[in-house]
């Protein structure tokens, strides 16, 4: 026990015993300078100045721009930046949504299945915008009376009023290309179209004043392009080599709108295949222009 306690006793000497820190100048040996320290001294001052050195840079690092220097923290200015791309992002996903549904739309319009009302998916897109619509959903599906109506002119003949749909006179058609004829409009084959014989990337011009609705890629005809005229004039131009307008924009009649050529799987060469519609019924190019 003895022994113990003598070097604990020891120990605790050595902690307390005091020395003198002398800073000298070394030219005339004059003293500057002394301090009194304990071994005990310096352990709670180091221990102090330790705490108060991780403190500050804590603070540093939490509330400075210092930290982007420090591996494994992100910029301000990046996390900025990615915040207002989630956003841009979010926009056109929402945006791409709408587009899909008014392409889903006229689809009908191109195969003359049924005729479709624009401004119903106006409607879903300013709802949608207003964050009043979640296009997940909602299912965008016809009415009962829709339906019933649909069920009804399928059980007639409907291709017998395509001569009943109206032909204005405030429009002024004009041939989109001049050529020969291979394949003539002919409603009893479903061939709502005229093909017309023309040289490679040879110019397409617009039927007529308007707006273009539609302008892409599709595997079976190609690049196609769709101008909306007025009255409920459509007029949709197939199987071209490239595009030179694209949607939203206007043009002017007789306005290049695409160049001619043999793209799609449905294409047996170079040709236009050009269709024209009214309200939703396919009318017989010959009837308005003439292509030679």
């Amino acid at each position: 026990m003895n022994k113990k306690k003598t070097k604990s006793s020891k120990f605790k000497n050595k902690l307390v015993q005091k020395y003198r820190l002398v800073v000298e100048n070394s030219e005339n040996f004059e003293k500057l300078y002394q301090l009194k320290l304990s071994r005990l001294n310096v352990f709670v001052y180091g221990g102090f100045f330790s705490i108060f050195l991780i403190g500050i840079t804590s603070l540093i690092i939490a509330y400075t721009p210092l930290k982007e220097y420090i591996p494994g923290y992100e910029s301000s200015a990046l996390k900025k930046q990615a915040r207002n791309l989630m956003v841009k992002v979010d926009s056109l996903e929402q945006h791409l949504r709408v587009n899909d549904i008014k392409l889903q739309a006229l689809i009908p319009i191109l195969s003359g299945e049924e005729s479709v009302d624009m401004s119903q998916f106006e409607d879903v897109e300013a709802l949608m915008y207003r964050g009043e619509l979640d296009l997940d959903s909602t299912a965008l599906q016809p009415s009962q009376l829709d339906l019933a109506f649909r069920q009804e002119v399928d059980r007639e003949d409907r291709y017998s009023i395509f001569e009943e749909a109206v032909l204005t006179e405030d429009i002024v058609f004009f041939a989109p290309v001049t050529g020969v004829i291979s394949n003539a409009f002919d409603a009893d084959k479903k061939h709502f179209a005229v093909d017309i014989v023309v040289k490679n990337e040879e110019p397409v011009k617009a039927a007529a004043d308007g707006v273009v609705v539609f302008a892409e890629w599709t595997t079976e005809t190609g690049y196609v392009i769709i101008v909306g005229h007025n009255n409920g004039y459509l007029s949709v131009y197939k199987h071209n080599q490239t595009l030179t307008k694209e949607q939203g924009d206007l043009v002017r009649s007789g306005e290049v709108i695409a160049m001619a050529g043999s793209t799609g799987d449905l294409s047996s060469g170079t040709h236009l295949h050009f269709e024209l519609w009214n309200n939703g019924f396919p009318v017989d190019p010959s009837n308005l222009m003439d292509f030679e």
